[in-house]
């Protein structure tokens, strides 16, 4: 038997001795290769031949510089990393490209996935809330009473004719002193609805719509139309009382004195120095008492009117 193999490994020594050079030949330029066309062909050689990139004598730096070859080869063409094995693999990509890998590509990703791990509200804009100008648009300055819901509420209360205007304030007692006839004086500024705004000093807001300018009688004699409301807060929220048809005692204005209503008490009465007021029941609007208390000391008076002009916009 083994006489059998030692004649079969000189047969096939002989053999690849006695066989001609390849004939795709490599070109002549080239050292590495011209060399296995030259003397005597040996097994290792014919070897070495058909698979030049595991060389049998190449020193430690030439194995290095094949694997790391190797290694970028893999990364950079294989499509997946199966079938490799993780830790040779490692070995053949350079140090400066491994820490490349494993670093984050930007303060958002993840060193494994290299994908986006913030949360998606990282992104979402910050939600301001709306300011009063925006959901009070017609305002044209602030008031001390006129919060969003007032606003929506007496905008949808007051006349079609001036719907869509701007609020003008012309007259407030911090801002114009606590005078009666200031406020009539003033009331005169502009034509047309007005709303009348008071409040109490234990947080009541009411008031009532009456028309400008406001002329005083030297008699009582009651001014107004159908149109004319009061109103009141006392209840949660904004509650209307419009005119019942009873009689045609809508809003009285004196020298003295500026009222709604008639017929039993004044839906709201105010006296000449702003300080003090009075509301009950009365016929003209069916009304209950405006305020928590039928006798009051007045924190603040406003009147509004309405216009289509931009002068007075700030």
């Amino acid at each position: 038997m083994l006489a059998l193999k030692e004649k079969m490994s000189e047969k096939l020594s002989r053999l690849l001795g006695d066989s001609p050079s390849p004939v795709a030949s490599p070109p002549r330029d080239h050292p590495q290769l011209n060399s296995y066309t030259k003397g005597p062909k040996t097994l290792s050689s014919f070897f070495t031949f058909i698979h030049p990139s595991t060389p049998i004598n190449e020193t430690e730096e030439d194995c290095k510089s094949v694997r790391s070859s190797r290694g970028r080869w893999r990364r950079s063409n294989s499509c997946s990393w199966r079938g490799v094995n993780m830790d040779d693999e490692l070995e053949c990509i350079p140090r400066d490209e491994l820490a490349e890998l494993s670093s984050p590509q930007n303060e958002y990703d993840s060193p494994v996935t290299a994908r986006s791990t913030c949360g998606a509200e990282i992104f979402e804009d910050a939600v301001e809330p709306e300011s009063s100008w925006k959901l009070m648009p017609n305002l044209t300055t602030d008031s001390s009473f006129i919060d969003v819901e007032l606003y929506e509420f007496l905008q949808s209360s007051i006349p079609n004719i001036v719907k869509g205007c701007q609020w003008v304030l012309l007259y407030s007692t911090l801002k114009h002193g606590i005078s009666l006839r200031t406020l009539l004086r003033k009331s005169a500024e502009l034509s047309g609805p007005g709303i009348l705004i008071v409040g109490d000093k234990k947080g009541a807001v009411f008031g009532g719509l009456l028309d400008c300018p406001l002329i005083p009688c030297p008699k009582r004699k009651y001014q107004g139309t159908n149109q004319t409301f009061v109103f009141t807060t006392i209840y949660g929220e904004p509650r209307l009382f419009r005119t019942t048809g009873a009689n045609r005692y809508f809003y009285l204005c004196l020298t003295d004195l500026l009222a709604f209503g008639g017929g039993g008490n004044f839906a709201l009465s105010l006296d000449e120095d702003l300080l003090r007021g009075s509301s009950g029941p009365c016929d003209t609007f069916g009304n209950a008492c405006l305020a928590f208390d039928s006798e009051f000391e007045l924190k603040n008076v406003e009147l509004w009117g309405f216009t289509h002009s931009s002068r007075y916009l700030f």
